[in-house]
């Protein structure tokens, strides 16, 4: 804006002292948001803070603040959703998209292969 530096740096000293740029509420915000409107996954939200230079102990208080049952309720309905959706899909096809598509979204892997396991169970039968 072409302001000169002590200007710059008296505005954003009164940001931080007026709590308007706080980096513990924007990764409680980010990851919280992420969560119920992307629903991404711990991982993908993680990587994604990693990137915006939040240290690693704001990461981990922003994660462990997700409900854990609303953490496994989403991933079942979204999880559910997604294998429906592929329903016309060669069966290799569709473990292949089905776990694509949840690894970019950010769950774990082993959550994952658990819900592919239980979900080809039930189709075989």
């Amino acid at each position: 804006m072409g302001m000169i530096e002590a200007a710059i740096d008296q505005i954003v000293v009164s940001l931080i002292t007026d709590n308007y740029l706080n980096e513990e509420r924007f990764a409680f915000s980010y990851a919280r948001g992420k969560f119920s409107q992307k629903q991404f996954g711990k991982i993908r939200i993680q990587r994604e803070l990693k990137l915006r230079n939040i240290h690693a102990t704001l990461i981990k208080k922003a994660l462990e603040a997700i409900d854990k049952q609303e953490y496994e309720l989403t991933f079942e309905i979204l999880a559910n959703k997604k294998w429906v959706s592929l329903s016309k899909a060669a069966q290799s096809t569709k473990k292949k998209k089905f776990f694509d598509f949840l690894v970019y979204r950010g769950w774990e892997t082993e959550r994952i292969y658990e819900k592919l396991k239980n979900l080809s169970d039930q189709s075989i039968k």
